[in-house]
């Protein structure tokens, strides 16, 4: 059991730039058809680090989000230009990174909680059973570890066969988070993951992204200013699909260097 969870935690690992750069994206442009979504973004994503990408609507912060673990190859006439390294491997060369592997190391979180209806147990080793990997052992430590890491053990544990579809909101946000945290990756990302939650669920996942950062790299699209003041350590503002300012969170927000950014975040349009 120990080499197989050695395993399965070396393949979430990447090496990683220097100075700790988890993601370095370089000159992207993506267009779907004629629209030019993404124009020329350039940005150093640090590692253990929780990020956060504001803007309005249609900015093109979630269209990024979904390229960096290739989302955006299943959207029908979509082109990206450039290129984005996570860690010393660029994403986009199929010859230097597996997809599937791909999507391993870079977990998703998305905007509606969507657990599979199966147990809550079924629902954390889901991707590790898709790997081949039986052994009830290293899966109990999993599914443990796992919901631990989440936060969600205490709540769960004495009914771990209970559908994962019947937990709160909140639960079932947490229970998402657990079942990428099982494969080990090395970011996770979260798409909005508190907008359908009420305030107390939204605390707990606050709380929970600033423990997890100890471990993993977490990027996160929001729409709440007060959210991202909060939880993240770096801010990058999109608009009209330009990246207009990104810099410690402290810096954007108290004193920010683009007045669109000043205009944006104190409300004056969005």
């Amino acid at each position: 059991m120990e080499q197989t969870k050695q395993e399965i935690k070396s393949q979430g690992r990447v090496p990683l730039a220097a100075d700790g750069v988890m993601f370095d994206i370089r000159d992207l442009n993506l267009y779907y058809g004629d629209f030019h979504a993404l124009k020329d973004i350039s940005m150093e994503i640090l590692s253990q680090k929780v990020t956060a990408f504001i803007g309005p609507s249609g900015c093109g912060k979630s269209t990024l989000l979904r390229c960096l673990n290739r989302m955006n190859d299943l959207v029908e006439n979509c082109r990206i230009e450039g290129n984005i390294k996570l860690g010393k491997k660029d994403i986009y060369d199929d010859k230097a990174i597996d997809v599937v592997h791909l999507r391993t190391e870079v977990g998703m979180v998305f905007q509606n909680p969507n657990p599979f209806p199966m147990s809550i147990y079924d629902n954390v080793v889901y991707g590790l059973r898709c790997q081949g990997i039986k052994d009830k052992a290293l899966l109990d430590h999993v599914v443990e570890t796992s919901l631990k890491q989440a936060a969600l053990w205490d709540e769960v544990k004495d009914d771990l066969a209970k559908n994962g579809t019947k937990l709160s909101g909140g639960q079932q946000q947490r229970l998402c988070i657990a079942r990428a945290i099982a494969l080990q990756p090395s970011v996770i990302l979260m798409d909005e993951p508190t907008s359908a939650l009420d305030p107390i669920a939204t605390g707990k996942i606050e709380e929970l992204m600033e423990s997890l950062k100890e471990n993993y790299t977490i990027i996160i699209v929001t729409h709440s200013m007060n959210q991202a003041a909060r939880i993240s350590d770096n801010t990058a503002f999109f608009y009209l699909g330009e990246l207009i300012e990104y810099n410690e969170t402290g810096k954007v927000f108290s004193n920010p260097d683009n007045p669109r950014t000043e205009a944006y975040i104190t409300g004056r349009f969005g």
